[in-house]
C-alpha cells in the first residue's frame, strides 16, 4: 500500500518558489537542504501528516550527467505544483505492481534523513508526471517530525489528466486517501487546497 507523503512545487529558482508559496498561503517556509546527486535544493512546509516541498535546480552545484528528478531540467514558466510523492514500506513490490517507467531505487540521504526513492532514468514519471514518485523512508526519522507546524492542513489534492480513468486504475487498491482526487482534464495539472487561519487557500 502507498500513502501520501508530500507535494512538490517546482520553480526556476528556489527564491521564486518560496515567494510564490508565501504569497499564496501566507506562510514562511522552513529550511530544507541540498541534494548533491541531483544538483537540486529545497525548502519545506509542515502540513501535519504530510509536507510541501519547494524544489529547484541548485545554481551552486554542477549539473549532473543524468536527468534531474521531477523533470526539472525541462521545467519552465511560473512556480507550480508538478508532482506528488507516495511513501510505501515495500518499494520493490510497489514498483513491480506499478506502470512502466517508475524508475530504479536510489538510496539517498541528507544529515540523518535516509530514504530510497524510485527515480526514472528520463526524470519523468508515468502519466506525464501525474503518477506519484515512490519513496521509502529508511529509519525512524521523517521530515514532518522536524518541521515547525505551519497550522495549515491539506484538504484536497486534485490531479487532472487526459487519461484520468487509466490513472485511477493504476492507483486502484494501492492508495486510500480521500484527499487525493483524480479528475479529467485537457492536460496534466495539480491543484491543492489547504485550510489556513485565514480560510481556504490554494496552489
Amino acid at each position: 500500500m502507498m500513502r501520501l507523503d508530500h507535494l512538490a512545487l517546482s520553480a526556476l529558482t528556489l527564491e521564486d518558489g518560496v515567494a510564490h508559496v508565501g504569497a499564496a498561503l501566507g506562510v514562511t517556509l522552513a529550511a530544507g537542504g541540498q541534494h548533491p546527486h541531483m544538483a537540486t535544493h529545497n525548502r519545506l512546509l509542515g502540513l501535519g501528516d504530510v509536507y510541501l516541498e519547494v524544489i529547484a535546480a541548485d545554481p551552486t552545484a554542477k549539473r549532473p550527467a543524468w536527468p534531474r528528478w521531477f523533470d526539472l531540467d525541462r521545467f519552465s514558466g511560473a512556480p507550480r505544483l508538478t508532482n506528488w510523492v507516495a511513501a510505501c514500506d515495500d518499494l520493490a513490490a510497489e514498483l513491480a505492481a506499478g506502470p512502466e517507467g517508475l524508475g530504479l531505487p536510489m538510496a539517498l540521504s541528507r544529515g540523518d534523513l535516509r530514504w530510497t526513492m524510485a527515480v526514472p532514468p528520463t526524470g519523468r514519471l508515468p502519466f506525464d508526471d501525474a503518477f506519484p514518485a515512490l519513496i521509502r523512508w529508511d529509519g525512524a526519522v521523517h521530515p514532518v517530525q522536524r518541521l515547525p507546524d505551519s497550522g495549515l492542513r491539506l484538504l484536497r489534492l486534485e490531479i487532472a489528466h487526459p487519461q484520468a480513468a487509466a490513472l485511477r486504475r493504476a492507483l486502484a487498491g494501492r492508495l486510500k486517501d480521500a484527499r487525493v482526487v483524480i479528475v479529467q482534464g485537457a492536460e496534466k495539472a495539480l491543484r491543492a487546497s489547504f485550510s489556513t487561519p485565514a480560510g481556504t487557500r490554494r496552489l
